[in-house]
């Protein structure tokens, strides 16, 4: 990976998108797409932005430079127009140590799966680029603004990924997966005529969506596939907890829980842990529980990785 390529990179990107913003006179997410379909070929591009886009081409960056150019840039953008909480890319650190519990925890040389709200697509391209699996990556989004960003970066990068705009929570016919992935939004879920076809429901007023799209992700899930999600570490004392408890042990099993550093996410109400979760099982295995105290700490990331397959062998994982 050459760093002074993706600074160059991140840097046409940035004047591009500032060239395009105040042109048209829109959001910098909005001329991200735009800079995005005249890199692609899109016609009457200002001549400043066609010519560092020729620069761009020429640099013949790979997907992972591609990937972290578009990542200063988001840094950059959110500077001055940040996104809402739930509309943020996974930081790297995250990114990375998701990838390693799909490699960890699953055998299979090919795997379908599904990423619950894949936002920027940041979380699917690291990924992607950073593993030999053959992956076969479907990633469901809402929002219109981050869906055309992640589609366009996607074909920019030559990614296999596909995306899918959807309400997750609704609904969806879709394949069963080997790996369903989620980096969970918080909050309440507005349509309450929908969250009651769920058994985590609340009988009264809104339903947390994190709760929803948890029950939901288990139903695209194979038999002996495994649901990696980043939900609320209070996500099984907090308010309709007992709700979640009670499907959780009708229907799925806590295979891990891995609490993260509160530092990673601003403000310690924020904080977010990791949820192993696989169908209904019929013998018990032992929770891996580990407090992951600081992420970028090699000795601590050594003696997780060892206690993880040490966990992983004795359980038959």
């Amino acid at each position: 990976m050459n760093f002074e390529k993706i600074e160059s990179a991140y840097q046409l990107l940035l004047e591009n998108c500032q060239l395009i913003e105040n042109e048209i006179k829109t959001t910098i997410y909005d001329a991200m797409i735009e800079q995005n379909a005249y890199y692609l070929g899109a016609e009457n591009a200002p001549e400043k932005v066609a010519e560092n886009n020729q620069t761009l081409a020429d640099l013949h960056l790979t997907a992972e430079e591609w990937r972290r150019a578009y990542q200063f840039l988001f840094i950059k953008a959110a500077q001055t127009e940040p996104l809402q909480a739930n509309h943020q890319f996974t930081p790297d650190t995250i990114g990375f140590l998701l990838l390693y519990l799909v490699e960890t925890l699953t055998s299979k040389e090919h795997l379908d799966l599904i990423e619950i709200g894949s936002g920027t697509g940041n979380l699917a391209q690291t990924i992607l680029n950073n593993t030999d699996r053959n992956i076969d990556y479907l990633g469901l989004e809402l929002d219109d603004l981050l869906i055309d960003l992640s589609a366009s970066i996607a074909e920019i990068v030559g990614s296999s990924v596909h995306f899918l705009q959807e309400d997750a929570v609704r609904p969806q016919i879709l394949k069963e997966s080997d790996v369903i992935l989620g980096d969970l939004p918080v909050g309440y879920y507005p349509n309450d005529d929908i969250a009651k076809r769920y058994q985590v429901a609340a009988s009264n007023g809104h339903t947390y969506a994190h709760h929803l799209l948890m029950e939901q992700s288990l139903k695209y899930l194979k038999q002996d596939g495994l649901a990696i999600l980043l939900a609320p570490t209070d996500l099984l004392t907090s308010a309709q907890s007992d709700l979640l408890k009670k499907w959780l042990a009708g229907y799925a099993s806590i295979l891990a829980v891995i609490t993260l550093p509160d530092h990673l996410f601003g403000n310690p109400q924020n904080a977010k842990s990791v949820f192993v979760l696989k169908k209904q099982m019929v013998e018990k295995v032992e929770i891996f529980a580990y407090h992951l105290a600081d992420i970028q700490n090699p000795d601590v990331l050594q003696d997780f990785m060892e206690k993880l397959q040490n966990w992983k062998d004795d359980n038959a994982i």
